[in-house]
C-alpha cells in the first residue's frame, strides 16, 4: 500500500470515539478493531466495497471505479438507496482497465473518463474509486485527479480504497475520510439556521430518510445535509454550518462525527430512527443539542409536543398487531447500529427476541443490547448456518430477520424470513416505519403458505392413506 493510504488508515485506527479504542496502546490500535481480509478472502465485502456503497447514495455525483469492470458490477446498485431528484448515481461508470493498462499504467484511461464523464454528464463532481489493480501497478490517483479537477473545473475526488487495504467496514470509513479531506468545508451555505443539523450514516433505503424529514419538518429542523443518503454534494461541502450531527451507524461513519467536532465544534449524538421509543428520545436529544447551540429553548416544548402528538397515533396502530405476535419469537441476524436499535422496535410489537447477532457491532452496542434486554444471553457473536438451521427446525425462533445472505437457511428449514437489511424494499424508519415492519413481520408470519410447505409430500404419506 502507498505511503498516504498507510497513513490515512493509522488516523482511521485512532478513532477518539471510540472508549475501547483509546484503551489500546499505540501499537494495538494500528491493527485496527476488525479482522483484516486475506487474499482471496473478500467475503462479506473488501475496502473498495464498503467505500462505495457508503459514498453511492450522493445522488448528483458520478461515482467513476478506476480498474477492472466485475469491480464496478459487483457494487453496482446494490442497496435500495433512493433519490428524491437525480439519478446519476444509479449510472455505473467505470475504466475497464485491460492487460495493456497493468503493463503501461492506467492513469491516461483514467484521465480520458473522466474528460468524457465532465464533458457528457456535466455532474457537480466527480468521485474516483481506487481499487486494487491500479493500486498494485502504482497509479497516482491523486495526481490524476488534482490536474483533470484544474483541467475541467470540477472537484475530482480521490477515494483511495483497494480492496486488499483491509474489510467494508474500514472502506466505509476511508469512504468517509475521503468526504472530510476533499470536500466537506470546501462550500459555504446560501442560508444558515440555528436549526440545521447533518445526518450521518443514513442512506435513505427504501426512502427511510422521507418517513423522518417531515418530523423533523414539523418540529423546524432543517437537515442541512444527509450523509450521505439522497445527498447532495453541494449541501455535504457546507456540512461544516450545521449547528449539531446525529450519528445513525457509528460503525460505518463515527469518524465524521469526531472530526467535525475537532475542526469546526459541532457536537453529536448516536441515535436510531427504529421503534416509537427511540423516534421519541432522537427528536428529544436534537432539541437539547441545538438548544446547547444556540437555538430558542421553546423548540424542546415543540418536540414534545409533536412526541405526545405522535406516540399515542403509533401505538393504537399496532395494537391489533400485538394481540396476533403476542410470544412469537424472532432470531435477528444483522449487526451493527440494528442489533440494539431494531430490538426495542420489535420488542414494543409484542415480540420476544430470542437472538441477536453482535458479528459487527461495537462495544457501545453491545452495551446497549445488554441495558435492552437485561444481560448478554441474547447476544450472538458468530452464528455457523448449521447452528442457524438447527435453531429454526427445533422452532426455538418463530420468524428470522437477516440480510438476503442467510434467507436460504430459513426457506431451507420451511420457516418465515423477513429482509432487515439494506436489499430491502421497505422503509421501516420513524413511527410510521415501525407499524409497516410490524405489518411485514405479521404478514410472513401467518402466511398459508409455510403450513402448505410443512405438510408431508404426497408420497410420504402412509399408504393407507393414500388408499383412502
Amino acid at each position: 500500500m502507498s505511503a498516504s493510504l498507510n497513513a490515512r488508515i493509522a488516523q482511521v485506527f485512532d478513532e477518539p470515539g471510540c472508549d475501547l479504542n483509546q484503551a489500546k496502546g499505540e501499537k494495538a490500535r494500528k491493527k485496527g478493531c476488525t479482522k483484516q481480509l486475506t487474499p482471496g478472502a473478500a467475503a462479506g465485502g473488501c475496502a473498495f466495497d464498503g467505500a462505495k456503497i457508503a459514498l453511492q447514495p450522493i445522488a448528483d455525483v458520478a461515482h467513476l471505479v478506476h480498474g477492472p469492470i466485475a469491480c464496478e458490477g459487483n457494487s453496482w446498485d446494490n442497496r435500495h438507496s433512493a433519490s428524491s431528484g437525480p439519478h446519476i448515481y444509479r449510472t455505473g461508470f467505470t475504466t475497464d482497465i485491460d492487460e495493456f493498462d497493468v503493463v503501461y499504467g492506467g492513469e491516461k484511461r483514467l484521465f480520458k473518463a473522466i474528460r468524457e464523464i465532465a464533458e457528457t454528464v456535466r455532474p457537480p463532481a466527480i468521485f474516483v474509486y481506487q481499487t486494487c489493480v491500479p493500486a498494485m501497478i502504482g497509479d497516482d490517483i491523486e495526481a490524476v485527479c488534482k490536474r483533470a479537477s484544474e483541467r475541467f473545473g470540477l472537484p475530482v475526488v480521490p477515494v483511495d480504497v483497494p480492496g486488499f487495504a483491509g474489510p467494508k467496514n474500514l472502506g466505509n470509513k476511508l469512504g468517509a475520510e475521503a468526504l472530510l479531506d476533499h470536500v466537506i468545508g470546501t462550500v459555504e451555505p446560501e442560508l444558515s439556521t440555528p436549526y440545521d443539523i447533518n445526518i450521518i450514516g443514513e442512506y435513505n433505503l427504501s426512502g427511510e430518510l422521507w418517513q423522518v424529514k417531515p418530523l423533523l419538518d414539523a418540529l423546524g429542523v432543517r437537515v442541512l445535509a444527509c450523509i450521505t443518503g439522497d445527498g447532495r454534494y453541494r449541501e455535504i461541502a457546507s456540512a461544516h454550518r450545521a449547528r449539531a450531527n446525529m450519528m445513525v451507524c457509528s460503525k460505518s461513519m463515527i469518524n465524521v462525527a469526531t472530526r467535525m467536532q475537532q475542526r469546526w465544534g459541532i457536537p453529536y449524538f448516536e441515535g436510531s430512527f427504529y421503534g416509537i421509543a427511540d423516534m421519541s428520545r432522537t427528536l428529544r436529544d436534537i432539541a437539547r443539542l441545538l438548544v446547547q447551540t444556540g437555538a430558542p429553548a421553546d423548540i424542546v416544548e415543540r418536540a414534545e409536543a409533536l412526541i405526545a402528538a405522535e406516540e399515542p397515533r403509533a401505538y393504537e396502530r399496532l395494537r391489533a398487531y400485538r394481540e396476533r405476535l403476542a410470544g412469537k419469537r424472532v432470531l435477528l441476524i444483522t449487526g451493527g447500529v440494528k442489533s440494539w436499535s431494531v430490538v426495542s422496535a420489535l420488542q414494543e410489537a409484542g415480540l420476544e427476541i430470542v437472538g441477536t447477532s453482535v458479528k459487527k457491532s461495537t462495544k457501545e452496542d453491545k452495551q446497549r443490547i445488554q441495558e435492552i434486554m437485561g444481560d448478554d444471553t441474547h447476544m450472538i457473536e458468530d452464528l455457523a448456518p448449521r447452528e442457524m438451521y438447527r435453531m429454526l427446525r427445533e422452532a426455538r425462533a418463530d420468524i428470522m430477520l437477516s440480510g438476503g445472505r442467510s434467507q436460504f437457511v430459513a426457506l431451507k428449514a420451511r420457516m418465515p424470513w423477513m429482509d432487515i437489511n439494506q436489499e430491502r424494499h421497505q422503509a421501516f424508519a420513524g413511527y410510521e416505519g415501525i407499524v409497516t415492519m410490524v405489518a411485514e413481520i405479521d404478514k410472513a408470519i401467518f402466511n398459508p403458505v409455510w403450513q402448505q410447505v410443512r405438510a408431508p409430500a404426497p408420497w410420504e404419506a402412509p399408504a393407507v392413506a393414500l388408499a383412502a
